[in-house]
């Protein structure tokens, strides 16, 4: 799978820039191939590749259809976690169906983006959703939003449908938790150590629920996309 940002209305398509360079020398396409490609925000166009140039792919329409954005939609505000593990978080989300992930520097995360930090940490976010998305074949690629500070996530949990924050001392499971079928399930994942009891304090004022995902304590990394798969599961999305 391919992203294009425009798909057209014509009987054919010619995929260049980056992903055609991509398709010609790296993946190699030959005509005849199936090529499918997407702009990411629901729009799919089935091809076969028709010619193909030295970064470039020469395409035939087969059909082009729209997938409708899934329901609830799920967001996951993502503690900023130290090192890698943050596009190790992003990249597991993306793949299991998160909607939207919000970097949330909290107040016992290790790593803050400050500075020239804000931009290289989005960017890397973004690049790796980007990647999932097409490894997955998703149609709708998730949404890497700014960094929020703890008010706008108050906020965020206030406006939806569910707030959800994962903590260790919670006594109700996650997965006993009465869901909406509609709007948007926002799930709080705290950095490494953990949600503060002011942080907590917080976001149960604007409405959210103190949840126990499981017996065991998971790494923020982790936490997220084992929170998703249950709700995932839970909704029908899965």
């Amino acid at each position: 799978m391919f992203i294009a940002q425009e798909l057209g209305d014509g009987p054919g398509l010619t995929l260049d820039g980056p992903e055609g360079r991509h398709a010609a020398a790296v993946r190699r396409l030959r005509a005849g191939e199936r090529v499918d490609l997407t702009d990411g925000a629901g729009r799919v166009a089935e091809c076969v590749v028709r010619e193909v140039a030295k970064d470039a792919l020469g395409l035939d329409v087969l059909r082009r259809y729209e997938v409708p954005a899934p329901r609830p939609r799920l967001v996951v505000v993502q503690g900023l976690p130290k090192g890698d593990r943050g596009e190790l978080a992003v990249e597991m989300m993306t793949e299991a169906g998160v909607d939207v992930v919000v970097p949330w520097p909290a107040s016992r995360s290790i790593a803050q983006w400050k500075g020239d930090k804000v931009a290289k940490g989005l960017g890397r976010w973004r690049a790796t959703a980007r990647e999932a998305g097409k490894q997955s074949r998703r149609f709708h690629l998730p949404e890497v939003s700014e960094p929020a500070t703890t008010a706008r996530v108050a906020e965020l949990l206030s406006g939806a449908a569910l707030g959800l924050v994962l903590h260790e001392e919670a006594a109700e499971p996650l997965s006993k938790v009465a869901l909406p079928v509609e709007g948007d399930i926002v799930v709080v994942v705290g950095p490494e150590g953990g949600v503060s009891g002011e942080e907590l304090d917080r976001f149960r004022a604007a409405g959210a629920v103190p949840v126990l995902l499981g017996p065991t304590v998971l790494r923020t990394s982790t936490a997220g996309v084992a929170a998703a798969a249950v709700l995932l599961t839970r909704t029908g999305r899965w």
